[in-house]
Protein backbone atom coordinates (compact mmCIF):
# COMPACT_ATOMS: atom_id res chain seq x y z
CA UNK A 1 0.00 0.00 0.00
CA UNK A 2 1.09 3.64 -0.96
CA UNK A 3 0.28 6.61 1.52
CA UNK A 4 0.29 9.97 -0.23
CA UNK A 5 -0.87 13.45 -1.33
CA UNK A 6 -3.44 12.77 -3.99
CA UNK A 7 -2.60 14.36 -7.47
CA UNK A 8 -4.41 15.93 -10.45
CA UNK A 9 -4.77 12.50 -11.62
CA UNK A 10 -6.00 10.84 -9.03
CA UNK A 11 -9.56 13.51 -9.31
CA UNK A 12 -11.33 10.76 -11.78
CA UNK A 13 -11.13 8.14 -9.44
CA UNK A 14 -11.64 10.10 -6.11
CA UNK A 15 -14.77 11.13 -7.58
CA UNK A 16 -16.05 7.65 -8.60
CA UNK A 17 -15.05 6.54 -4.66
CA UNK A 18 -16.88 9.14 -3.00
CA UNK A 19 -19.95 8.58 -5.67
CA UNK A 20 -20.20 4.80 -4.75
CA UNK A 21 -19.81 5.88 -0.85
CA UNK A 22 -23.03 8.45 -1.90
CA UNK A 23 -25.24 5.62 -3.23
CA UNK A 24 -24.56 3.63 -0.35
CA UNK A 25 -24.80 6.21 2.17
CA UNK A 26 -28.79 7.11 0.41
CA UNK A 27 -29.08 3.39 0.41
CA UNK A 28 -28.87 3.17 4.41
CA UNK A 29 -31.00 6.49 4.97
CA UNK A 30 -27.74 8.41 5.83
CA UNK A 31 -28.48 11.23 3.13
CA UNK A 32 -25.62 13.93 4.27
CA UNK A 33 -23.30 13.45 1.06
CA UNK A 34 -24.26 14.19 -2.90
CA UNK A 35 -23.18 14.99 -6.00
CA UNK A 36 -21.98 19.10 -4.47
CA UNK A 37 -19.96 17.78 -1.30
CA UNK A 38 -17.54 16.16 -1.00
CA UNK A 39 -17.41 15.61 -4.97
CA UNK A 40 -17.02 19.37 -5.44
CA UNK A 41 -13.92 19.91 -3.36
CA UNK A 42 -11.34 17.17 -4.65
CA UNK A 43 -10.08 19.90 -7.35
CA UNK A 44 -9.33 22.39 -4.70
CA UNK A 45 -8.16 20.20 -1.88
CA UNK A 46 -5.44 18.80 -4.52
CA UNK A 47 -4.15 22.09 -5.24
CA UNK A 48 -3.89 23.14 -1.85
CA UNK A 49 -2.01 19.77 -0.83
CA UNK A 50 -4.70 19.18 1.81
CA UNK A 51 -6.00 15.75 0.31
CA UNK A 52 -4.23 12.32 1.09
CA UNK A 53 -4.88 9.06 -0.26
CA UNK A 54 -3.93 5.40 0.32
CA UNK A 55 -3.55 3.42 -2.31
CA UNK A 56 -3.76 -0.86 -3.49
CA UNK A 57 -1.39 -0.41 -6.42
CA UNK A 58 -3.25 2.21 -8.49
CA UNK A 59 -6.69 1.83 -6.40
CA UNK A 60 -7.57 4.45 -4.02
CA UNK A 61 -8.64 2.81 -0.97
CA UNK A 62 -9.49 5.41 1.24
CA UNK A 63 -8.94 9.69 1.41
CA UNK A 64 -8.99 12.21 3.73
CA UNK A 65 -8.81 16.28 3.32
CA UNK A 66 -6.56 17.96 6.40
CA UNK A 67 -7.76 21.57 6.53
CA UNK A 68 -7.19 24.49 8.66
CA UNK A 69 -10.12 25.70 9.41
CA UNK A 70 -13.64 24.49 9.64
CA UNK A 71 -16.67 26.83 9.62
CA UNK A 72 -18.30 25.13 12.65
CA UNK A 73 -15.39 25.41 14.54
CA UNK A 74 -16.67 28.34 16.76
CA UNK A 75 -20.08 26.65 17.47
CA UNK A 76 -17.85 23.80 19.92
CA UNK A 77 -16.31 24.07 23.09
CA UNK A 78 -13.06 22.28 22.52
CA UNK A 79 -10.63 20.91 24.87
CA UNK A 80 -8.51 24.11 24.18
CA UNK A 81 -8.92 26.75 22.30
CA UNK A 82 -4.63 27.49 22.34
CA UNK A 83 -3.27 25.07 20.67
CA UNK A 84 -2.81 24.33 16.93
CA UNK A 85 -5.50 22.19 15.23
CA UNK A 86 -6.50 20.25 11.88
CA UNK A 87 -9.97 19.51 10.95
CA UNK A 88 -10.31 16.04 9.41
CA UNK A 89 -12.39 16.82 6.36
CA UNK A 90 -13.96 14.19 3.28
CA UNK A 91 -13.09 10.72 5.37
CA UNK A 92 -13.71 8.19 2.93
CA UNK A 93 -13.01 4.71 2.73
CA UNK A 94 -13.83 2.40 -0.81
CA UNK A 95 -16.63 0.92 -0.40
CA UNK A 96 -15.06 -2.39 -1.82
CA UNK A 97 -12.59 -2.27 1.75
CA UNK A 98 -15.08 -1.28 4.56
CA UNK A 99 -15.05 -3.35 7.35
CA UNK A 100 -11.50 -4.56 6.90
CA UNK A 101 -9.34 -2.01 9.17
CA UNK A 102 -8.65 0.54 6.20
CA UNK A 103 -10.56 3.62 8.33
CA UNK A 104 -8.31 2.75 11.06
CA UNK A 105 -5.24 2.89 9.23
CA UNK A 106 -6.12 6.14 7.74
CA UNK A 107 -6.93 7.53 10.93
CA UNK A 108 -3.36 6.64 12.21
CA UNK A 109 -2.11 8.22 9.36
CA UNK A 110 -4.00 11.36 9.72
CA UNK A 111 -2.98 11.77 13.29
CA UNK A 112 0.91 11.45 12.34
CA UNK A 113 0.51 13.68 9.52
CA UNK A 114 -1.40 16.52 11.84
CA UNK A 115 1.19 16.40 14.24
CA UNK A 116 4.32 16.49 11.75
CA UNK A 117 2.45 19.54 11.02
CA UNK A 118 2.70 20.92 14.04
CA UNK A 119 -1.04 20.18 15.05
CA UNK A 120 -1.84 19.54 18.86
CA UNK A 121 -5.42 18.44 18.20
CA UNK A 122 -7.12 16.72 15.44
CA UNK A 123 -10.81 17.34 14.84
CA UNK A 124 -14.00 16.84 13.11
CA UNK A 125 -17.61 17.07 12.32
CA UNK A 126 -20.28 14.51 12.31
CA UNK A 127 -23.77 14.74 11.40
CA UNK A 128 -26.12 13.31 14.01
CA UNK A 129 -28.11 10.75 12.11
CA UNK A 130 -24.45 9.02 11.06
CA UNK A 131 -24.31 6.70 13.78
CA UNK A 132 -22.04 4.64 12.05
CA UNK A 133 -19.49 7.28 11.67
CA UNK A 134 -19.92 8.42 15.42
CA UNK A 135 -19.41 4.76 16.70
CA UNK A 136 -16.58 4.39 14.09
CA UNK A 137 -14.57 7.68 15.63
CA UNK A 138 -15.39 6.77 19.56
CA UNK A 139 -13.71 3.49 18.87
CA UNK A 140 -10.69 5.42 17.67
CA UNK A 141 -10.16 7.41 20.42
CA UNK A 142 -12.04 10.59 19.61
CA UNK A 143 -13.81 12.40 21.78
CA UNK A 144 -17.26 14.20 21.45
CA UNK A 145 -16.79 18.00 22.72
CA UNK A 146 -19.86 20.04 24.20
CA UNK A 147 -21.87 21.93 21.73
CA UNK A 148 -23.20 21.68 18.37
CA UNK A 149 -23.03 23.14 15.09
CA UNK A 150 -26.24 23.57 12.93
CA UNK A 151 -24.74 23.87 9.10
CA UNK A 152 -27.46 25.58 7.13
CA UNK A 153 -27.75 25.43 3.10
CA UNK A 154 -29.17 27.72 0.55
CA UNK A 155 -31.98 25.25 0.16
CA UNK A 156 -33.06 25.85 3.58
CA UNK A 157 -31.74 22.49 4.26
CA UNK A 158 -29.75 21.47 7.80
CA UNK A 159 -27.68 19.39 9.06
CA UNK A 160 -26.83 19.20 12.76
CA UNK A 161 -23.44 18.23 13.32
CA UNK A 162 -21.37 17.28 17.00
CA UNK A 163 -17.67 18.14 17.36
CA UNK A 164 -15.17 15.77 18.08
CA UNK A 165 -11.54 15.41 18.85
CA UNK A 166 -8.13 13.60 19.65
CA UNK A 167 -5.15 15.18 21.31
CA UNK A 168 -2.16 14.39 19.67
Amino acid sequence: MEFRLAKEKDSGQLKDVYEKIIKEMNEANIQIWDNIYPCQFIEEDVKSKRLYIMLNDEEIISSFALCNTNTGEDSINWQSTSGKALYLDRFAVNVKYSKKGIGSLMLVMAKKVAKDLGAEYLRLFVVDINKPAIKFYEKNGFAKAAGIYYEKFDDGFELCEFGYEIKL
